[in-house]
Protein backbone atom coordinates (compact mmCIF):
# COMPACT_ATOMS: atom_id res chain seq x y z
CA UNK A 1 0.00 0.00 0.00
CA UNK A 2 1.56 3.48 -1.22
CA UNK A 3 0.68 5.41 2.11
CA UNK A 4 0.94 9.56 1.86
CA UNK A 5 0.54 12.05 4.17
CA UNK A 6 -0.84 14.72 5.53
CA UNK A 7 0.86 16.36 8.98
CA UNK A 8 -2.06 18.77 10.65
CA UNK A 9 -1.39 21.54 12.78
CA UNK A 10 -4.46 20.77 15.43
CA UNK A 11 -6.76 23.25 16.91
CA UNK A 12 -7.38 23.12 20.29
CA UNK A 13 -4.60 24.58 22.05
CA UNK A 14 -4.94 24.43 25.99
CA UNK A 15 -1.12 24.98 25.97
CA UNK A 16 1.19 26.35 22.96
CA UNK A 17 0.13 24.54 20.16
CA UNK A 18 1.79 22.37 17.21
CA UNK A 19 1.22 19.87 14.28
CA UNK A 20 2.92 16.72 14.60
CA UNK A 21 3.94 13.86 12.49
CA UNK A 22 1.56 10.71 12.32
CA UNK A 23 0.98 8.20 9.41
CA UNK A 24 -2.73 6.31 9.61
CA UNK A 25 -3.44 3.61 7.57
CA UNK A 26 -6.77 3.48 8.32
CA UNK A 27 -9.60 0.09 8.10
CA UNK A 28 -11.52 -1.83 5.78
CA UNK A 29 -14.63 -1.10 4.01
CA UNK A 30 -17.62 -2.24 5.58
CA UNK A 31 -19.49 -2.75 2.78
CA UNK A 32 -21.22 -5.43 1.74
CA UNK A 33 -19.88 -6.75 -1.81
CA UNK A 34 -23.90 -6.16 -3.29
CA UNK A 35 -23.78 -2.88 -1.49
CA UNK A 36 -23.21 0.54 -4.76
CA UNK A 37 -20.08 1.83 -3.72
CA UNK A 38 -21.05 5.83 -3.69
CA UNK A 39 -18.12 8.44 -2.26
CA UNK A 40 -19.79 11.80 -1.70
CA UNK A 41 -18.05 15.17 -0.80
CA UNK A 42 -19.35 18.67 -0.02
CA UNK A 43 -17.03 22.13 0.43
CA UNK A 44 -18.48 25.43 1.68
CA UNK A 45 -16.75 28.46 3.80
CA UNK A 46 -18.09 30.42 6.50
CA UNK A 47 -16.91 33.93 7.27
CA UNK A 48 -15.14 34.58 10.80
CA UNK A 49 -13.88 37.20 10.21
CA UNK A 50 -14.07 39.35 14.45
CA UNK A 51 -15.00 42.77 14.11
CA UNK A 52 -12.82 45.94 13.54
CA UNK A 53 -10.90 46.49 17.34
CA UNK A 54 -10.51 43.24 18.54
CA UNK A 55 -6.98 42.38 19.25
CA UNK A 56 -4.90 41.18 17.00
CA UNK A 57 -2.81 38.40 18.91
CA UNK A 58 -0.05 37.16 16.76
CA UNK A 59 2.80 39.21 18.39
CA UNK A 60 4.14 39.79 21.54
CA UNK A 61 1.63 42.60 22.42
CA UNK A 62 -1.55 41.99 21.57
CA UNK A 63 -2.99 45.43 20.02
CA UNK A 64 -6.85 46.30 18.61
CA UNK A 65 -7.09 45.69 14.84
CA UNK A 66 -7.47 48.99 12.74
CA UNK A 67 -8.59 47.57 9.77
CA UNK A 68 -9.67 43.80 8.18
CA UNK A 69 -7.44 43.63 4.77
CA UNK A 70 -8.75 40.03 3.88
CA UNK A 71 -12.15 38.06 5.18
CA UNK A 72 -10.83 35.39 7.82
CA UNK A 73 -12.82 31.85 7.29
CA UNK A 74 -13.67 28.22 8.45
CA UNK A 75 -13.22 26.34 5.74
CA UNK A 76 -15.60 23.02 5.64
CA UNK A 77 -15.24 19.56 3.84
CA UNK A 78 -17.18 16.57 4.37
CA UNK A 79 -16.65 13.53 2.88
CA UNK A 80 -19.25 10.02 2.95
CA UNK A 81 -17.91 6.68 1.80
CA UNK A 82 -21.56 5.21 1.91
CA UNK A 83 -20.30 3.92 5.81
CA UNK A 84 -18.82 6.95 7.44
CA UNK A 85 -19.24 11.07 7.06
CA UNK A 86 -16.66 12.92 8.63
CA UNK A 87 -15.83 16.60 8.46
CA UNK A 88 -12.80 18.40 8.23
CA UNK A 89 -12.95 22.23 9.36
CA UNK A 90 -9.53 24.82 9.05
CA UNK A 91 -10.11 27.93 10.66
CA UNK A 92 -7.90 31.63 9.96
CA UNK A 93 -7.07 31.64 13.39
CA UNK A 94 -4.14 31.72 15.83
CA UNK A 95 -5.52 28.95 17.96
CA UNK A 96 -8.44 27.91 18.75
CA UNK A 97 -9.05 26.36 22.87
CA UNK A 98 -10.56 22.77 23.19
CA UNK A 99 -13.70 24.15 24.75
CA UNK A 100 -14.88 26.43 21.59
CA UNK A 101 -13.56 23.48 19.16
CA UNK A 102 -16.09 21.34 21.28
CA UNK A 103 -18.74 23.62 21.39
CA UNK A 104 -18.74 24.03 17.41
CA UNK A 105 -18.59 20.25 17.12
CA UNK A 106 -21.59 19.95 19.38
CA UNK A 107 -23.62 22.55 17.19
CA UNK A 108 -22.62 20.94 14.11
CA UNK A 109 -23.47 17.42 15.89
CA UNK A 110 -27.22 19.02 16.53
CA UNK A 111 -28.09 20.63 12.91
CA UNK A 112 -26.72 17.82 11.15
CA UNK A 113 -26.11 14.37 13.31
CA UNK A 114 -22.58 14.20 11.82
CA UNK A 115 -20.94 12.55 15.48
CA UNK A 116 -18.74 15.14 17.37
CA UNK A 117 -15.35 13.01 17.43
CA UNK A 118 -15.74 12.28 13.91
CA UNK A 119 -14.88 16.10 13.07
CA UNK A 120 -11.87 17.90 12.94
CA UNK A 121 -10.96 21.21 13.39
CA UNK A 122 -7.70 22.62 13.48
CA UNK A 123 -5.86 26.07 13.04
CA UNK A 124 -3.62 27.95 10.56
CA UNK A 125 -1.94 29.65 12.88
CA UNK A 126 -2.49 33.11 11.34
CA UNK A 127 -0.09 35.84 13.57
CA UNK A 128 -2.90 38.80 12.43
CA UNK A 129 -5.99 37.03 13.84
CA UNK A 130 -8.36 37.32 17.01
CA UNK A 131 -8.06 35.02 19.95
CA UNK A 132 -9.59 32.09 20.64
CA UNK A 133 -7.76 31.04 23.17
CA UNK A 134 -9.31 29.60 26.82
CA UNK A 135 -7.25 28.39 29.94
CA UNK A 136 -6.48 30.90 32.89
CA UNK A 137 -5.79 33.84 30.49
CA UNK A 138 -8.66 36.48 31.18
CA UNK A 139 -11.10 37.37 28.08
CA UNK A 140 -13.21 40.40 27.99
CA UNK A 141 -16.77 40.41 26.82
CA UNK A 142 -15.94 41.02 23.51
CA UNK A 143 -13.29 38.36 23.12
CA UNK A 144 -16.38 36.15 24.64
CA UNK A 145 -19.09 37.15 22.29
CA UNK A 146 -15.95 36.42 19.34
CA UNK A 147 -15.28 33.09 20.84
CA UNK A 148 -19.17 32.37 20.69
CA UNK A 149 -19.36 33.09 16.78
CA UNK A 150 -16.66 31.64 15.76
CA UNK A 151 -18.30 28.15 17.44
CA UNK A 152 -21.43 28.86 15.20
CA UNK A 153 -20.12 29.78 12.37
CA UNK A 154 -17.83 26.88 12.23
CA UNK A 155 -20.63 24.61 12.99
CA UNK A 156 -22.55 26.66 10.02
CA UNK A 157 -20.02 25.79 7.60
CA UNK A 158 -19.95 22.37 8.25
CA UNK A 159 -23.82 22.44 7.95
CA UNK A 160 -23.48 23.60 4.70
CA UNK A 161 -20.53 21.21 3.22
CA UNK A 162 -23.34 19.10 4.28
CA UNK A 163 -25.96 20.13 2.36
CA UNK A 164 -23.63 20.63 -0.66
CA UNK A 165 -22.62 16.74 -0.90
CA UNK A 166 -23.00 14.85 -4.33
CA UNK A 167 -21.15 11.83 -6.02
CA UNK A 168 -17.50 13.08 -6.12
CA UNK A 169 -14.04 11.14 -6.73
CA UNK A 170 -10.63 11.80 -4.65
CA UNK A 171 -7.23 11.67 -5.58
CA UNK A 172 -4.05 12.79 -3.84
CA UNK A 173 -0.25 13.75 -4.07
CA UNK A 174 3.00 15.21 -2.96
CA UNK A 175 5.00 18.35 -4.30
CA UNK A 176 7.65 19.77 -3.25
CA UNK A 177 9.08 23.24 -2.58
CA UNK A 178 12.57 23.72 -0.23
CA UNK A 179 12.68 27.06 -1.23
CA UNK A 180 10.28 29.19 1.21
CA UNK A 181 10.70 27.08 4.26
CA UNK A 182 13.86 27.60 6.62
CA UNK A 183 14.67 26.25 10.46
CA UNK A 184 14.55 29.25 12.47
CA UNK A 185 16.45 28.05 15.29
CA UNK A 186 20.43 28.36 14.62
CA UNK A 187 23.55 27.13 16.69
CA UNK A 188 25.47 30.19 17.27
CA UNK A 189 29.12 30.58 17.17
CA UNK A 190 28.77 32.51 20.74
CA UNK A 191 27.17 32.26 23.46
CA UNK A 192 27.06 35.69 24.04
CA UNK A 193 23.83 35.43 21.36
CA UNK A 194 21.67 32.63 23.04
CA UNK A 195 20.68 34.36 26.20
CA UNK A 196 17.35 34.09 26.60
CA UNK A 197 14.17 35.51 28.50
CA UNK A 198 14.74 33.51 31.74
CA UNK A 199 17.96 34.98 32.69
CA UNK A 200 19.56 31.81 31.28
CA UNK A 201 21.53 30.49 28.27
CA UNK A 202 20.43 28.25 25.54
CA UNK A 203 21.96 25.87 23.54
CA UNK A 204 20.59 27.63 20.33
CA UNK A 205 18.76 30.87 19.00
CA UNK A 206 14.75 31.14 17.46
CA UNK A 207 15.34 34.28 15.64
CA UNK A 208 18.69 35.34 15.48
CA UNK A 209 19.67 38.21 13.43
CA UNK A 210 19.43 37.57 9.69
CA UNK A 211 22.67 37.82 8.07
CA UNK A 212 25.19 38.01 11.06
CA UNK A 213 28.23 36.41 11.06
CA UNK A 214 27.92 34.76 14.08
CA UNK A 215 25.41 32.00 12.57
CA UNK A 216 26.94 28.63 12.79
CA UNK A 217 24.09 26.27 11.51
CA UNK A 218 20.30 25.57 11.49
CA UNK A 219 19.36 23.47 14.81
CA UNK A 220 16.91 21.19 13.21
CA UNK A 221 15.73 20.17 8.73
CA UNK A 222 12.81 21.84 7.32
CA UNK A 223 10.44 19.58 5.61
CA UNK A 224 9.81 20.63 1.93
CA UNK A 225 6.72 18.79 0.94
CA UNK A 226 3.46 20.00 0.24
CA UNK A 227 0.94 17.32 0.14
CA UNK A 228 -2.71 17.38 -0.69
CA UNK A 229 -6.05 15.85 -1.15
CA UNK A 230 -8.14 17.15 -4.21
CA UNK A 231 -12.15 16.47 -4.67
CA UNK A 232 -13.88 16.50 -8.15
CA UNK A 233 -17.36 16.01 -8.91
CA UNK A 234 -17.87 12.90 -11.12
CA UNK A 235 -17.68 15.15 -14.40
CA UNK A 236 -14.76 16.78 -12.98
CA UNK A 237 -15.92 20.07 -11.81
CA UNK A 238 -12.99 20.77 -8.60
CA UNK A 239 -15.16 20.66 -5.32
CA UNK A 240 -12.34 21.40 -2.91
CA UNK A 241 -8.42 20.64 -2.47
CA UNK A 242 -6.92 20.26 0.73
CA UNK A 243 -3.02 20.96 1.27
CA UNK A 244 -0.36 20.94 4.05
CA UNK A 245 2.50 22.39 4.28
CA UNK A 246 5.29 22.89 6.72
CA UNK A 247 5.13 26.86 7.31
CA UNK A 248 4.39 28.38 10.68
CA UNK A 249 3.21 31.43 8.48
CA UNK A 250 4.76 34.43 6.49
CA UNK A 251 3.44 37.74 7.42
CA UNK A 252 4.52 41.18 6.50
CA UNK A 253 1.03 42.63 7.08
CA UNK A 254 0.31 46.45 7.78
CA UNK A 255 -0.14 47.23 11.46
CA UNK A 256 -3.78 46.57 13.04
CA UNK A 257 -4.58 44.36 9.84
CA UNK A 258 -6.40 41.27 10.29
CA UNK A 259 -5.37 39.30 7.38
CA UNK A 260 -5.76 35.24 6.71
CA UNK A 261 -1.87 34.98 5.87
CA UNK A 262 -0.75 33.07 2.88
CA UNK A 263 -3.13 30.36 3.90
CA UNK A 264 -6.57 32.27 2.27
CA UNK A 265 -3.63 33.32 -0.88
CA UNK A 266 -2.83 29.86 -1.39
CA UNK A 267 -6.67 29.08 -1.49
CA UNK A 268 -7.63 31.97 -4.16
CA UNK A 269 -4.32 31.29 -6.50
CA UNK A 270 -5.47 27.74 -6.50
CA UNK A 271 -8.85 28.02 -7.22
CA UNK A 272 -7.49 30.18 -10.28
CA UNK A 273 -5.20 27.20 -11.15
CA UNK A 274 -8.13 24.93 -11.28
CA UNK A 275 -10.29 27.29 -13.49
CA UNK A 276 -12.36 26.47 -10.67
CA UNK A 277 -13.62 30.52 -10.48
CA UNK A 278 -17.22 31.23 -9.95
CA UNK A 279 -19.06 27.62 -9.74
CA UNK A 280 -22.27 26.91 -8.07
CA UNK A 281 -21.68 25.72 -5.17
CA UNK A 282 -17.87 27.35 -5.16
CA UNK A 283 -14.83 25.58 -4.77
CA UNK A 284 -13.47 25.51 -1.29
CA UNK A 285 -9.57 26.07 -0.90
CA UNK A 286 -7.72 25.15 1.98
CA UNK A 287 -4.20 25.56 3.05
CA UNK A 288 -3.28 23.23 6.76
CA UNK A 289 -0.64 24.06 8.43
CA UNK A 290 2.07 21.12 9.12
CA UNK A 291 4.81 20.87 11.66
CA UNK A 292 6.58 24.09 11.59
CA UNK A 293 7.55 24.54 15.10
CA UNK A 294 10.53 25.47 13.81
CA UNK A 295 9.63 26.48 10.65
CA UNK A 296 9.47 30.30 9.50
CA UNK A 297 9.83 31.98 5.98
CA UNK A 298 12.95 33.59 6.72
CA UNK A 299 16.16 33.11 5.02
CA UNK A 300 18.43 34.16 7.86
CA UNK A 301 21.70 32.91 5.94
CA UNK A 302 20.63 35.85 3.04
CA UNK A 303 17.65 37.82 4.23
CA UNK A 304 15.93 39.63 1.97
CA UNK A 305 15.20 43.09 1.56
CA UNK A 306 12.56 45.24 2.82
CA UNK A 307 9.00 44.73 0.56
CA UNK A 308 5.87 46.03 0.20
CA UNK A 309 3.17 44.67 2.93
CA UNK A 310 1.58 41.18 1.48
CA UNK A 311 4.04 40.83 -1.28
CA UNK A 312 5.66 37.73 0.09
CA UNK A 313 3.01 36.43 1.21
CA UNK A 314 1.62 36.34 -2.51
CA UNK A 315 5.27 35.03 -3.18
CA UNK A 316 5.34 32.25 -1.49
CA UNK A 317 1.20 30.96 -1.93
CA UNK A 318 1.80 31.26 -5.77
CA UNK A 319 5.07 29.19 -5.49
CA UNK A 320 3.04 26.67 -3.27
CA UNK A 321 0.17 26.71 -5.21
CA UNK A 322 1.77 26.41 -8.80
CA UNK A 323 3.57 23.07 -7.65
CA UNK A 324 0.51 21.74 -6.09
CA UNK A 325 -1.27 22.37 -9.50
CA UNK A 326 1.00 20.86 -11.30
CA UNK A 327 1.49 17.52 -9.40
CA UNK A 328 -2.50 17.62 -9.82
CA UNK A 329 -2.18 17.09 -13.25
CA UNK A 330 -0.54 13.80 -12.72
CA UNK A 331 -2.52 12.29 -9.96
CA UNK A 332 -5.12 9.52 -10.04
CA UNK A 333 -8.87 9.89 -8.77
CA UNK A 334 -10.82 7.26 -7.42
CA UNK A 335 -14.81 7.11 -7.63
CA UNK A 336 -14.68 5.41 -4.44
CA UNK A 337 -12.65 4.75 -0.85
CA UNK A 338 -12.65 3.69 2.38
CA UNK A 339 -13.11 6.20 5.40
CA UNK A 340 -11.71 5.89 8.31
CA UNK A 341 -11.35 8.34 11.63
CA UNK A 342 -10.38 7.36 15.22
CA UNK A 343 -9.92 9.61 18.18
CA UNK A 344 -8.44 9.12 21.33
CA UNK A 345 -7.76 11.63 24.42
CA UNK A 346 -4.43 11.73 26.05
CA UNK A 347 -4.00 12.85 29.52
CA UNK A 348 -0.18 14.76 30.12
CA UNK A 349 1.32 16.62 33.06
CA UNK A 350 1.77 20.05 32.15
CA UNK A 351 5.29 21.40 32.94
CA UNK A 352 5.39 23.76 35.62
CA UNK A 353 8.22 27.22 36.53
CA UNK A 354 10.33 26.43 39.29
CA UNK A 355 10.01 28.24 42.54
CA UNK A 356 13.02 30.35 41.71
CA UNK A 357 11.61 31.34 38.22
CA UNK A 358 8.36 32.13 40.00
CA UNK A 359 10.26 34.32 42.04
CA UNK A 360 12.87 35.96 39.42
CA UNK A 361 9.56 37.13 37.39
CA UNK A 362 7.53 38.29 40.31
CA UNK A 363 10.75 40.74 41.10
CA UNK A 364 10.39 42.03 36.87
CA UNK A 365 7.29 42.93 37.21
CA UNK A 366 7.27 44.61 40.60
CA UNK A 367 10.42 46.46 39.28
CA UNK A 368 12.83 45.26 42.09
CA UNK A 369 14.86 43.55 39.21
CA UNK A 370 16.15 44.98 35.90
CA UNK A 371 15.51 43.67 32.85
CA UNK A 372 18.72 42.49 30.81
CA UNK A 373 16.38 41.19 27.72
CA UNK A 374 14.00 42.50 25.90
CA UNK A 375 11.43 40.37 26.30
CA UNK A 376 11.96 39.23 29.76
CA UNK A 377 8.96 41.13 31.49
CA UNK A 378 6.37 39.75 28.55
CA UNK A 379 7.89 36.40 29.69
CA UNK A 380 7.32 36.68 33.04
CA UNK A 381 4.19 37.71 33.45
CA UNK A 382 3.52 34.47 30.96
CA UNK A 383 5.98 32.49 33.48
CA UNK A 384 3.27 33.70 35.99
CA UNK A 385 0.23 32.90 33.75
CA UNK A 386 1.19 28.77 32.96
CA UNK A 387 1.37 28.78 36.99
CA UNK A 388 -2.01 29.14 37.32
CA UNK A 389 -2.80 26.73 34.81
CA UNK A 390 -4.12 23.09 35.93
CA UNK A 391 -1.02 20.57 36.60
CA UNK A 392 -2.75 18.36 33.41
CA UNK A 393 -4.26 19.13 30.02
CA UNK A 394 -5.96 16.43 28.07
CA UNK A 395 -5.33 16.67 24.29
CA UNK A 396 -7.49 15.11 21.51
CA UNK A 397 -5.92 13.62 19.25
CA UNK A 398 -7.09 12.32 15.88
CA UNK A 399 -6.81 9.69 12.71
CA UNK A 400 -8.14 9.94 9.48
CA UNK A 401 -8.08 7.25 6.68
CA UNK A 402 -8.92 8.03 3.23
CA UNK A 403 -7.91 5.70 0.71
CA UNK A 404 -4.16 5.69 0.99
CA UNK A 405 -4.22 9.07 2.57
CA UNK A 406 -3.42 9.53 6.33
CA UNK A 407 -4.25 12.46 8.00
CA UNK A 408 -3.34 12.96 11.69
CA UNK A 409 -3.14 15.76 14.23
CA UNK A 410 -1.81 17.21 17.26
CA UNK A 411 -2.04 20.11 19.15
CA UNK A 412 1.06 21.47 19.74
CA UNK A 413 3.67 23.28 17.90
CA UNK A 414 5.79 20.41 16.54
CA UNK A 415 8.69 20.58 15.37
CA UNK A 416 9.87 19.54 11.75
CA UNK A 417 12.23 17.02 12.91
Amino acid sequence: MNIHRLLMCCVAATARWLPAVFLFAGCASQLRADEPRVLRAGAATSNITPFIGEKVVGGFVPAPSKNIHDELHARCLVLDDGKMRLAIVICDNLSISREICDEAKHLAQAATGLPVEKILIASTHTHSGPTARGGSRPTTESERAYQKFLAQRIADGVTRAVNHLEPARVGWGVGRVPGQVFNRRWRMKSLANVGNPFGGVDQVRMNPPAGSPDLLEPAGPTDPEVAFLAVQAKDGRPIALLANYSLHYVGGTRSGDNSADYFAVFADRIQQLLKADRQDPPFVGIMSNGTSGDINNINFRNPRGRQPPYQQMHRVADEVAAEVARVYQTIAFHDWVPLGMIQRELTLARRRPSPELLERAKKLLSGELKPSHPREVIYAQRTLDLAKEPPEVTIVLQALRIGDLGIATSPFETFAE
